[in-house]
């Protein structure tokens, strides 16, 4: 899983000053907790079938799942995650035998077997259970709405553990589901076996009933159901939306980016072994976008949002990596969660060119470095809903493609995703296994890369001495230099640009320790000397370490750690006191401790700098128009609110928020 903050950024905006904590779910790819590796090596689930039945109106679930598992013989007592809400009536054995269980103190399920287990013989037991799931009891993660039974939406995301589950995200299994609805609701979920038929519920009301068949091992454990209308679909139709009444105007919007992402992913990594994808709209307030075999959901209130071709393309991605191929363990989680970013970065890239995804890349690498202190190989061992598992999975392993992309070359690079998808079909994935495909596709030796990036920390921070000489005869120039790094290990080719009063040379060097000598002649003076100019390495510079404490910033204040927040975004002004973003960032916290003087101030601050992000100028008028609207003086107000209209900027809405409190105050709500 992902955890992505909802902020002003590029591609993530919104209008709250107040950040909020967002998990993309398989952006997300391998989140689950660390009981999840050892119980892995203990029960293998292979497979669900399970019957429930959901109510809208009392936000009721009664289902009867039966799970069939293999275990080693020397097992008792079998552990389960199970959200906490339900509580289970019975649970018997496949002889009809009722078994022991009880809640453990971290809420999972521990039944007692009540024979030995057959080595490699399969084991099926029931579970009947049932329970009310409003979306605010507490969940398996706190913080994170993970399923609600409710009108007009319900939604049980795999990682709720709505029925009995193990391995999260790490053991695959099939799934048979059959799901009753009252009459009008629809329901999707992974691999649909036809329309739905008429049944009566358990209240005696009639309902509908849908079935699913998902016999590939993955991670077919998601059910979306709602008043839908649609579907919306483009092109071949095989990618099918459904949005509610009040955001269907955006289907046709949607459905055209999701079957450009599909299309475009389906290029790049190849064939799906299913061609179906359907796009549901999910409920503003879930924190989660989901997706699960043939089924990607997105909060309704970004389907109008143009920020949502990216959160789409990451959750479309997810097709590939994630449900065609799932990581061996948390360790191996970069490779799923990396590849879904790297994706949606490589469709900015086709569909706004490669500017857009070098300006991506700052965010990425921002990320990539912002929690480093142990390698990728070893961070199975952190909590995976932690910004530090989050940001090194998906940030630093989108990275690492990029670069491996930078040094096996585009056409080599689609051969290595091709390869292992193809290798690993319907399977798991280790790092390992990743490299000798990228090696077999490259016929190179890349065991120093994934050595420096996987089992390594840190980035190079890359300076350069050289001096410049005449060559006789009108031969040109020669240029002999250094470029010097701080990672004594470190080893790979490195782009080196030298820009002439003629003729500009590319030159690849290869870096091997801290200091490594270069000749490179040209016909032309050289002028400037650039390393690594197109970026194609993660390294460190001063307007990284801006980058990284303002992201540690919005992360602090997603978890609801103020003064933490102040403390990095104070370390980024330290380090740029021109960086508006950091001033405007320092500004949100302060308006959200109501210390409006000195948040007025901070937002000033912000249009006296850089200017960086463009958006800090119409967003730091339109908060200072919201403080003076609070504090009573409403023709400042306005006043402000008519500058951010001039700006013309309407990144997510902001001319249009501005014109609404020229009409109407701002007011603070109650609960803020």
């Amino acid at each position: 899983m992902m955890i992505w903050l909802r902020t002003r950024e590029a591609g993530s905006r919104v209008r709250s000053f107040r950040p909020i904590l967002l998990a993309v779910l398989g952006l997300l790819a391998v989140t689950a907790p660390v009981l999840a590796q050892r119980e892995r090596a203990a029960l293998n689930i292979t497979g669900y079938v399970i019957d429930a039945e959901l109510d809208p109106a009392t936000h009721h679930l009664a289902a009867t799942t039966t799970v069939s598992f293999t275990a080693p013989p020397n097992l008792d007592v079998v552990n389960f995650g199970f959200h906490p809400a339900l509580k289970i009536s019975k649970i018997t054995d496949a002889s009809g035998k009722v078994l022991d269980g009880e809640r453990t103190a971290d809420g999972s399920i521990r039944v007692t077997a009540s024979s030995a287990f057959a080595e490699g013989q399969t084991t099926r037991w029931t579970f009947v259970y049932d329970g009310t799931i409003t979306g605010n009891e507490d969940g398996p993660i706190e913080g994170l709405k993970l399923a609600a039974i409710q009108e007009p939406i319900s939604y049980l995301l795999y990682p709720s553990r709505w029925f009995p589950t193990t391995g999260f995200m790490t053991d695959r299994f099939t799934a048979e589901m059959h799901i009753r609805v009252p009459q009008g609701v629809r329901v999707f979920a992974s691999g649909s076996t036809g329309p739905s038929h008429s049944v009566t519920l358990s209240d005696g009301k009639p309902g509908d009933e849908y079935d699913f068949s998902w016999k590939k091992p993955g991670f077919p454990g998601t059910v979306i159901a709602g008043r839908y209308v649609g579907p919306v679909s483009v092109g071949p139709g095989n990618v099918k939306v459904y949005l509610t009444v009040s955001h269907q105007q955006s289907g046709n919007q949607v459905a055209q980016t999701a079957t450009r992402e599909y299309d475009f992913f389906t290029d790049s990594f190849g064939e799906l072994e299913t061609s179906h994808l359907n796009v549901v709209e999910m409920p503003d307030d879930v924190l989660f976008a989901a997706w699960a075999p043939e089924l990607a959901g997105i909060p309704g209130n970004r389907t109008g949002d143009k920020s949502s071709v990216r959160w789409l393309a990451n959750t479309i991605a997810h097709q590939w990596w994630g449900c065609e191929v799932s990581p061996r363990t948390l360790n191996d989680a970069w490779i799923t969660n990396g590849m879904s970013r790297y994706g949606e970065l490589m469709y900015v890239e086709d569909e706004s060119g490669r500017n857009a995804l070098k300006a991506a890349l700052e965010d990425v690498s921002a990320g990539a470095l912002a929690y480093d202190t142990i390698p990728l190989s070893s961070v199975g061992r952190m909590d995976p809903f932690s910004p530090q598992f989050q940001s090194m999975t998906l940030e630093k392993g989108a990275m690492i493609f990029h670069m491996l992309r930078g040094e096996v070359g585009d056409k080599t690079f689609l051969q290595i995703l091709k390869g292992a998808l193809s290798q690993y079909t319907d399977s798991s994935i280790r790092t390992a296994d990743l490299e000798k495909v990228a090696e077999a596709q490259s016929q190179e030796q890349l065991t120093p890369f994934f050595a420096q990036w996987i089992d390594g920390t840190g980035a190079p921070k890359f300076t350069d001495k050289y001096a410049v000489y005449r060559l006789g005869n009108n031969k040109g120039f020669r240029t002999i230099g250094e470029i010097n790094q701080d990672l004594d290990l470190f080893r790979m080719p490195v782009d080196l640009r030298i820009e002439t009063d003629g003729k500009t040379v590319d030159q690849k060097v290869d870096v091997v320790g801290t200091d490594t000598q270069y000749v490179v002649d040209t016909f032309g003076r050289p002028r400037r000397i650039s390393i690594d100019p197109q970026d194609w390495v993660l390294k460190t510079t001063p307007d990284l370490q801006v980058r990284i404490s303002i992201l540690k910033g919005q992360q602090l204040v997603a978890q609801g750690d103020l003064v933490g927040a102040l403390a990095e975004y104070q370390k980024a002004l330290t380090a740029n006191p021109q960086s508006s973003l950091a001033s405007y960032r320092i500004g949100e916290v302060l308006f959200t401790q109501r210390n409006y003087q000195a948040s007025v101030n901070a937002f000033r601050d912000a249009l006296r700098g850089d200017d960086e992000p463009a958006w800090t100028e119409v967003w730091s008028h339109i908060a200072i128009g919201k403080i003076f609207d609070i504090t009573g003086q409403r023709d400042r107000a306005v006043n402000e609110y008519r500058l951010a209209v001039q700006t013309n900027d309407n990144t997510q809405g902001a001319v249009n928020e501005a014109r609404l409190y020229l009409q109407k105050p701002y007011t603070r709500p109650d609960n803020e």
